[in-house]
């Protein structure tokens, strides 16, 4: 079977069209606010199951609005409104500023204390005990400036935390106990990336830790500016914001594994506790129109909390959050905190896509008051190709990532080389058969994720020595295994590659040259057919909504997000690069599948492969940076 004879709408062979700003009226509803269920009559049990199906639909609509196809893109502005793009770093104007520490290089490491990359993927190391040293060594290894870029005629920073568009829609906030030479009370505090410094938002009772964590943990929250990424791209940013958060909890993750401390998403709380406990209740409400609309909003540039992560010492002793709890717990300590700094404006003028505030309302996950067992095993992956990785620490790898603007399309890997990267991108170790049930995440980074494993991935190799050009998957979720065998094309073969480790559950679908074929799914980039491989990231979609409600559909892009990050460090640490392309033609990518409806979707694309290198533009060390607030 040969993939080039698939066959595509005539407008497959068109070029890329401009996306024109159309401000057609909205015929979405609003979404309906979430009923508590406490104790119901038969009747409210079911108009609270149709609410829940209400908002499901809403998510649905927002994703099948916001696909790309060949004869045109989903809305967005025509054009940049450079006058008007958002600052990329916000910062709470007359809040107390607490500098972080500075580490030395990895050059200056003379007893080799750092661990290295690949070896935590088998072991972390002890754990060392929080300190500013520690905090500021975390962050500044997954959510620091990495570098600074120069043209002459502009200059912009890199981050290690990745983003669609380097527009860094995700903050972050610490919640913490006291900290030695940092804070002599318990408190809040918002991450200024340009200065690595924290802002001093609040400082809290110390009863609230003591209450609802265990010893030596604090709190890692991260919430979104929708604006930011709308400003570019418009109704499709909510899903780009997503996928941040995930490449952020991963960042976070890798590092705290470096430390020996392991992250775990608290998931049990809902959106008015993640409001709370991060301070972002103060912003201004802002109404959402029914329409798109352009004007002055200073309201839209709102953080909408995301999730918070504990952060605690690998190997302790197991423990419990109890969500009941802390939700009481923030009620009686955090109702009356005298919360410092204004958050400085980002842009002068807004264009407020309804939709994409809409759905956010609908996918706000209620509290789940619940005791969740939160320790877990770390399952080990193990390494069948050593020499593929260069020898990096976990320093060098994390700041020294980048995103490649081309690929060389010369570059080739070593089928072994493949496999072991693709190892890594497993949320658990297969067993032999596999066939056993295998949804839960325990390695790392995935293990930060408190569901089972919903995403898959369709590869395009092109350039893997050993192997032969065309389809592959990997089916990171043995449950899923029989279900996409029937929902993907009856003629796929479904065969273990040449040398794939048992198990790798990784299987050859076709055989084709698929260069050009993965270049036009990708918005007819060229970056998806010049690399080793490229991918597209599947998820099981609807089912997934159905069963637990609209609030799992920005995590799907969490873990997308998470995944992405992994294939960006092993890139790396490898010596070639990648890059995360949120640009594809959605249903296309479907029927090359031969998937329909919407329980199988793809969510993100990414790259892997030689970068070329632009040699007219100059580096610059992340601090100290220039002034310039790009």
């Amino acid at each position: 079977m040969h993939l080039i004879h698939y066959r595509f709408p005539l407008s497959f062979h068109h070029h890329h069209r401009r996306r024109l700003l159309y401000f057609p009226p909205s015929s979405t509803a609003p979404a309906k606010k979430l009923i508590p269920i406490l104790s119901m009559s038969t009747s409210s049990q079911q108009s609270s199951m149709d609410d829940k199906q209400d908002l499901v639909t809403q998510a649905l609509r927002y994703h099948n609005q916001t696909k790309h196809a060949f004869a045109n893109y989903a809305r967005g502005p025509h054009g940049l409104d450079w006058a008007n793009q958002p600052n990329p770093f916000r910062r709470y104007l007359t809040a107390p500023l607490l500098p972080l520490l500075h580490p030395p290089p990895s050059s200056d490491d003379q007893n080799n204390s750092k661990p290295l990359y690949a070896s935590l993927f088998t072991s972390i190391p002890p754990p060392k005990p929080i300190s500013k040293t520690t905090i500021s060594q975390l962050i500044y290894n997954s959510l620091a400036l990495s570098a600074w870029k120069s043209t002459g005629f502009s200059t912009w920073s890199l981050r290690v935390n990745p983003s669609s568009g380097n527009l860094h829609p995700t903050e972050a906030y610490i919640i913490s106990p006291a900290i030695n030479s940092l804070s002599d009370h318990p408190f809040v505090a918002h991450y200024a990336p340009k200065e690595h410094a924290l802002e001093l938002r609040a400082r809290i009772p110390p009863d609230f830790f003591t209450a609802c964590f265990p010893e030596n943990s604090f709190l890692i929250g991260f919430s979104s500016i929708f604006w930011r990424e709308a400003w570019k791209y418009g109704e499709r940013a909510f899903r780009y914001c997503n996928h941040d958060v995930g490449h952020a909890i991963a960042a976070v993750a890798m590092a705290a594994a470096g430390l020996g401390w392991d992250v775990r998403v608290l998931d049990g709380l809902g959106y008015e506790e993640l409001e709370k406990i991060m301070g972002l209740g103060n912003f201004k409400k802002f109404t959402i129109p029914s329409r798109p609309v352009r004007g002055k909003m200073p309201e839209i540039e709102f953080e909408h909390p995301d999730c918070v992560v504990l952060v605690f010492p690998k190997n302790s002793d197991e423990f419990e959050v109890d969500y009941e709890k802390v939700r009481v717990s923030l009620s009686e300590f955090f109702s009356n905190l005298e919360w410092e700094g204004k958050p400085n404006v980002l842009s002068k003028e807004h264009i407020c896509w309804d939709i994409l505030y809409r759905t956010a309302e609908a996918v706000k996950k209620p509290l789940n008051a619940m005791k969740e067992l939160v320790s877990k095993p770390l399952m080990s992956t193990h390494v069948i190709s050593e020499d593929s990785y260069k020898g990096f620490n976990l320093d060098e790898v994390v700041r020294k990532r980048r995103s490649a603007v081309d690929m060389d399309g010369v570059t080739t890997m070593s089928k072994e080389t493949f496999y072991q990267i693709l190892l890594h991108c497993m949320p658990l170790v297969y067993e032999k058969s596999g066939l056993k049930k295998h949804g839960k995440q325990l390695t790392l980074p995935f293990r930060a994720l408190p569901w089972d494993c919903e995403v898959h991935c369709a590869l395009f190799v092109h350039r893997v020595v050993g192997l032969p050009s065309g389809l592959y998957i990997l089916v990171r979720n043995g449950d899923h295994l029989h279900e996409l065998m029937k929902a993907t094309r009856p003629e796929f073969q479904w065969v273990k590659p040449d040398g794939c480790p048992d198990d790798l559950p990784l299987y050859e679908l076709a055989q084709s040259e698929c260069r050009e074929l993965s270049k036009r799914l990708s918005c007819n980039q060229d970056i998806a057919s010049d690399g080793c491989f490229s991918l597209g990231m599947v998820a099981r979609v609807e089912p997934t909504l159905r069963e637990k409600g609209a609030w799992m559909y920005p995590r799907l892009f969490w873990e997308t997000g998470v995944l992405g990050q992994v294939l960006y460090l092993e890139a790396h640490a490898v010596g070639i690069s990648a890059t995360g392309i949120g640009c594809f033609f959605d249903d296309p990518v479907h029927e090359v599948l031969g998937l329909k409806g919407q329980n199988f979707q793809s969510l993100y694309h990414f790259t892997v492969g030689g970068p070329v290198v632009d040699k007219r533009i100059m580096s610059l060390p992340a601090y100290p940076g220039p002034s310039a607030d790009a």
